[in-house]
């Protein structure tokens, strides 16, 4: 970087490449500090030299994490995938937004929920649905871990939009699932019934077993019946989800606390038998053949 007499202007070039391997060596040392900062110079040196190689700010990033200073280190890594984004390479920016993601997502789910969701957004934005659906995923797994339920419900509209478009109806039918679930713990019937009958539209859902399920949970959760609502939430078809759904629905109470009881004359009924149900209900019609007086 020296200048002199016969040399007038910094090597950025040679210095970048001196700096990263003194990273390296400081990385085998653990001298995880050191190595940040030689990071950082070797960074700066090719923003000077015009070589836009952002990984020096990732690898910065790194050696924070491997501190324990994981809100720095993601700061670093947001930075580098600007950076990319800026100088024309979406698809390393929303990989390096994932990378910083994970390395939150423990500490701070918050922020790792907005990490995917950029990430998301960006390969949305060239058109790689497949992976904007697995940070979407993510962000919508985290928003329900995190009991962020209003959040959840458009993340899970957004992921079941885009299978639609996909055509991958299928995972449409499980997003749907997932969605009432979630409007039922937000103690929403009406958004869950609606979500519902809007599914009738996508190809094969009427007449899915995942239909009938739902049909046969919103019932049972309209009528207060806590068994119905059991028996279903159950069944495999709900077990078998990721795990952070399949607990919405283990955890699922219907409003009012429990099943309905039935009384107790009703109970000895069906145990008489058919004819002991017509004599009981003769004995109700002569009770008040004369009027209430």
């Amino acid at each position: 970087l020296k200048t002199g007499f016969l040399k007038w202007k910094p090597d950025y070039d040679s210095a970048a490449t001196e700096y990263g391997k003194a990273a390296v060596a400081f990385k085998n040392a653990k001298q995880f500090d050191q190595a940040r900062e030689a990071c950082l110079r070797e960074a700066e040196a090719h923003e000077n030299n015009k070589a836009y190689l952002f990984t020096a700010y990732e690898q910065a990033g790194m050696m924070l994490k491997e501190m324990q200073r994981l809100p720095e280190a993601v700061q670093l890594i947001e930075k580098a995938s600007m950076m990319y984004l800026e100088n024309g390479t979406p698809d390393t920016a929303a990989i390096a937004l994932e990378r910083a993601g994970k390395l939150i997502e423990n500490v701070s789910p918050e922020k790792a929920v907005q990490l995917y969701q950029q990430a998301a957004s960006v390969f949305e934005n060239e058109e790689r649905l497949r992976q904007a659906l697995e940070m979407l995923g993510k962000a919508s797994r985290l928003l329900v871990r995190g009991r962020r339920l209003d959040e959840a419900a458009l993340s899970l509209q957004k992921e079941k939009s885009i299978y639609k478009e996909i055509e991958n109806y299928p995972t449409c039918y499980k997003k749907t699932i997932a969605q009432v679930l979630v409007h039922l713990h937000r103690n929403d019937y009406v958004a869950a019934e609606r979500c519902v009958r809007e599914s009738y539209s996508i190809p094969g859902f009427n007449g899915s077993e995942d239909c009938a399920a739902l049909e046969q949970l919103l019932e049972g959760y309209d009528q207060q019946d806590q068994d119905q609502v059991s028996e279903v939430c159950n069944s495999p078809l709900f077990k078998y989800m990721d795990n952070d759904y399949a607990k919405l629905g283990l955890t699922l109470v219907v409003p009012g606390g429990g099943i309905k009881k039935k009384s107790p004359n009703a109970a000895q009924d069906k145990a008489r038998g058919p004819a002991a149900v017509g004599s009981h209900a003769d004995e109700e019609e002569d009770e008040y053949s004369g009027g209430l007086c």
